[in-house]
């Protein structure tokens, strides 16, 4: 076995230096079209890794609404929603293709793209080219059950043997308007996938993924996309299914675990209704902000963890590590965490309290490592709470 790091995530807590890249994401355009230019050369091609930081880099690619109207529909809606110099990964595939092709570890499409950008894509946002008659079952696309699995095995693959955690929210391709048909995503265990269901358009076999992708982008970690003081979305209306989400039944469509979109009484546009990801209640990281979190501590904690390792580590005369290299060694990580996340907030720390940073690293000295060459560390971020359900009692004053 080679020398290395491993982190894993701890389950079940909850009971329900330079900046990093939070918002770097990357779009996966299913059923686009390559672009020639005058001289038939391409400008753009398939199953290649582009780059942008605005609409207009897109359009130097020469795509457009008229060849390729939904991944420019995205990319437009992303940036109005982001605004410009947000860092944008793009990757397009034929119509051939499926969702479940283009998520599987073992093909070179998705696994190819989080390659390409060395690690600094966060999230996947997968759409497609809406097709004749998609093949429809339990109200959607017949293929997302397994391209849920498959994104959740890229997701694994990509913090295991890239050290680069992911997640992934696939559009809710299909959805034929009937939320009781809808399976339950809390019956599943992919805490690293999302589904979206709700378009700009009525009737759309579409989702608008570019819209919830900007407002991620420019949200920090721990901040659940369904903020509600970050503003409403860009679009004048989203539906889902033939209904405006003012009039819709997004209700059971939220109870069923999808990412969809609500109104609010007394308040004007509108915004995404919650963040949750497709596992169970229970579930630490059943929330995109958790699981923004999380990650994020994970690559700041690996990333200093690996300048230890093959280091020499001293033993004390009782032939255990010695109590000030670990304590040493424990700084570096809580100090690593709390500038980059502690520092922005991102972790839920008490402000009153300075000795409370949000983070605690542990490395018991009495380890074996002279025999096992093993340095076991426990670490601990401390996420912040939501304000989900707020309930107010009213009454008269009488003095």
């Amino acid at each position: 076995m080679l020398p290395r790091v491993k982190i894993s995530y701890a389950n079940g807590a909850l009971g329900q230096v330079e900046a990093m890249a939070d918002g770097c994401l990357g779009f996966l355009a299913v059923g686009a079209m390559a672009v020639t230019d005058e001289n038939n050369n391409e400008v753009f091609k398939l199953n290649t890794p582009y780059t942008i930081r605005k609409l207009a880099g897109l359009q130097d690619l020469g795509v457009t609404k008229e060849n390729n109207p939904n991944l420019y529909r995205n990319v437009k809606d992303f940036y109005a929603e982001a605004g410009d110099g947000v860092e944008l990964w793009i990757m397009a595939f034929a119509g051939s293709l499926s969702f479940t092709k283009v998520l599987d570890k073992d093909e070179a499409y998705a696994k190819a793209l989080l390659q390409a950008s060395n690690g600094k894509i966060r999230a996947l946002i997968a759409f497609k080219t809406p097709n004749a008659d998609p093949e429809i079952r339990n109200g959607l696309d017949k293929e997302i059950p397994e391209a849920m699995e498959k994104a959740q095995g890229l997701g694994e693959w990509a913090t295991e043997e890239l050290r680069t955690p992911i997640f992934t929210l696939i559009e809710g391709y299909g959805y034929t308007d009937d939320p009781t048909v809808l399976p339950d995503l809390s019956s599943y265990s992919h805490n690293r996938v999302g589904i979206v269901i709700g378009d700009t358009e009525a009737d759309s076999a579409n989702a608008c993924m570019g819209i919830v992708a900007g407002r991620l982008a420019i949200s920090p970690v721990q901040r659940k996309i369904s903020r509600v003081k970050d503003g409403a979305l860009t679009p004048q209306t989203i539906y889902v299914g033939s209904e405006p989400a003012e009039t819709a039944d997004v209700e059971a469509v939220h109870e069923k675990g999808y990412i969809t979109f609500r109104t609010f009484v007394g308040k004007s546009g509108y915004f995404i209704a919650d963040d949750n990801l497709a596992t169970e209640v229970a579930d630490d990281y059943r929330s995109i902000s958790n699981r923004r979190v999380i990650d994020k501590a994970y690559r700041i904690a690996y990333n200093t963890l690996i300048e230890t390792l093959n280091d020499e580590v001293p033993i004390t005369t009782d032939g255990t590590i010695s109590p000030s290299w670990c304590a040493s060694l424990q700084g570096d990580v809580e100090q690593a965490i709390i500038s980059n996340m502690t520092a922005n907030g991102n972790l839920g720390n008490d402000p009153a309290d300075t000795n409370d940073t949000g983070v605690e690293c542990k490395i018991p000295y009495d380890q074996p490592i002279l025999s096992d060459s093993k340095l076991s560390v426990t670490l601990r971020v401390k996420p912040n709470g939501y304000a989900k359900y707020i309930d107010a009692e009213l009454g008269f004053k009488t003095a």
